[in-house]
């Protein structure tokens, strides 16, 4: 029979599975009148080989590890190993701090990282008036290379994959780090690991910026140039999608507004003089996995076909590990409750599978009192447990992509990739990524979103379980993390024995050299990890930054 005849066929069947079903709508009417995903993408009742008529199998999928990687980056997959299972912490002082990370590696944890208080993130010592009732409370306070050595205390820097999601005084952490590895006598290029670096997607979605876009722009280029020769197996950049769905983003803007930052990333790169295959395999991504499950796995498969198809036809880059979409996972925070946090453990679980069917290459999960409190240490351990539940029992890993060829998958990740590639190409007409935000076109479209999400919360449209519906009254969560405030007086009394130890003379001697740097073109760098290494303090090394950049101010939005 040939497939002319068998689509025929198949269209006869569904007509009459047509005439059918609108005889049982008539006694037994469906739960709504038309259903959609979070990115108000109808979907449809059932989905036929019609949905896929001129479907190129090798254009559209390919086999996994091959152009255009929507299975898999790699051939196998988790048949060869699987994900890193990297838990996000960071809270209080780096002593304390110190202790979660043994404490999660000994659990099984495979990969450190880092989460950095408000003060740190912003760049602002713990002394500084902004920090106060800050310090340690949503991250680990870092003002000096002091904070660093204690914070990997005991865990040798060669033997870990880390990540720190730091942006804005990113350049100065990851100084910080290297400074760290070079005193536990660890070459740079067997230093593993991801620093966030990701500036473009904090004016929508953080807020933690500290200078305008372009100069921060240079800073991130900086950090490729130098990274690319001394540290080679660093990834210079996690492009983050993860805020901007926090931020209230559909799945569809999350794909488009990471893509878009991404592009500009490279052309940044490309205008400072590197060639995208000198950098283009050390770019990773860092995105969300929500609760609309199918939704979730349609996405990041077409993000990676998306982007193998623009660092190709685009940017002409020829190493095939340009081309690949590798990232980071995490739960949605914005999907836990509050309310019977217990249900957030199943949430967790779901959204972890969504991502290892999506083919993440690293996860972090969750833990169900993040509602209410920085993570407890139980709540972390059973986090990380969904994942390992997820590794060793389910066998979903056992095959590639075991979802490919599933007539609503395939549909949903065209529909996806389509509706991304239609927002790129308007931010495009705009003059990119910067522009677009520059003109608060990224923010306006973020708003609006998450805007009608939580308005469907509020009309009952969305069911959000314990929230909206099925509420009990509920005793209170015991045993939730709380930060003690007396971690601010020790680390700013901790910062002051610094600037009173230190040779004060060699640090302004650093500071007035990377000011001159700033001034000029010289690769920042250099005199970034110079005044580290002689304690220059993150506060000191972003304010003489400031006095060559200023701060940004973000547009009132009307």
């Amino acid at each position: 029979m040939s497939d002319k005849d068998q689509m025929e066929r198949i269209k006869e069947a569904k007509a009459k599975y047509d005439e059918r079903v609108a005889k049982v709508l008539q006694k037994m009417p469906e739960r709504k009148p038309d259903f959609a995903n979070t990115s108000g993408i109808p979907v449809k009742r059932v989905y036929t080989p019609l949905d896929m008529e001129g479907f190129d199998y090798l254009k559209q999928l390919g086999l996994p590890g091959q152009y255009p990687y929507t299975r898999a980056v790699q051939p196998t997959a988790y048949r060869g190993r699987f994900w890193t299972m990297r838990q996000y912490a960071g809270f209080a002082s780096a002593d304390e701090t110190n202790e979660r990370y043994h404490f999660l590696l000994k659990s099984g944890q495979t990969g450190l990282s880092v989460a950095f208080d408000l003060p740190t993130q912003i760049g602002y010592d713990s002394d500084h008036p902004l920090a106060q009732g800050e310090v340690g409370k949503v991250g680990v306070c870092i003002d000096s290379l002091w904070d660093m050595e204690r914070l990997f205390q005991g865990i040798p820097l060669d033997q870990v994959s880390t990540s720190m999601t730091i942006n804005s005084p990113c350049a100065i952490l990851m100084a910080m780090y290297l400074a760290v590895a070079e005193k536990q006598g660890v070459p740079f290029d067997k230093l593993r690991g991801t620093v966030q670096n990701d500036i473009l997607k904090e004016y929508p979605a953080r807020g933690t910026y500290i200078f305008a876009p372009r100069p921060s722009m240079r800073l991130i280029t900086d950090i490729f140039a130098y990274c690319t020769k001394e540290v080679p197996q660093w990834n210079t950049i996690s492009i983050s999608g993860y805020h901007i769905r926090e931020a209230g983003s559909t799945a569809v803007q999350e794909v488009a507004f990471t893509l878009a930052n991404g592009i500009a990333y490279v052309e940044a790169a490309i205008a400072a003089g590197m060639k995208v295959d000198e950098f283009g395999p050390r770019l990773s991504f860092f995105f969300n996995s929500h609760s609309d499950f199918l939704e979730e796995v349609a996405k990041f498969r077409a993000a990676r076909r998306l982007w193998a198809k623009i660092m190709k036809e685009r940017f002409n880059a020829q190493d095939p590990r340009s081309l690949m979409l590798r990232f980071h996972t995490q739960t949605a925070g914005c999907s836990l409750t509050a309310q019977q946090p217990l249900n957030n453990i199943m949430r967790v679980a779901f959204q972890a599978m969504s991502a290892v069917l999506g083919g993440t290459q690293s996860l972090h999960t969750n833990s169900y009192d993040e509602a209410l409190a920085l993570p407890s240490e139980l709540a972390v351990q059973v986090a990380l447990r969904s994942q390992q539940v997820v590794a060793f029992e389910t066998n979903v890993c056992d095959t590639v992509d075991p979802l490919a060829g599933s007539y609503y998958i395939e549909k949903l990740t065209d529909e996806v990739e389509a509706r991304a590639q239609e927002y790129i190409d308007q931010i495009d007409r705009m003059g990119g990524a910067v522009a677009a935000i520059e003109k608060g076109f990224i923010q306006k479209e973020i708003g609006a979103s998450a805007y009608r999400f939580q308005r469907e919360i509020e009309k009952g449209e969305r069911i959000i379980v314990g929230l909206n519906r099925f509420q009990t009254h509920e005793d209170k969560l015991t045993g939730l993390l709380k930060v003690d405030p007396e971690v601010g007086v020790k680390q700013v009394a901790r910062l002051q024995e610094l600037k009173n130890t230190r040779d004060n003379a060699v640090v302004q001697k650093t500071l007035a050299e990377l000011k001159t740097a700033a001034e000029g073109t010289d690769n920042l760098m250099p005199p970034i990890l110079k005044a580290v290494k002689a304690l220059a303090t993150l506060g000191e090394i972003c304010d003489t930054l400031r006095e060559v950049f200023g701060e940004y101010e973000a547009p009132a939005l009307i």
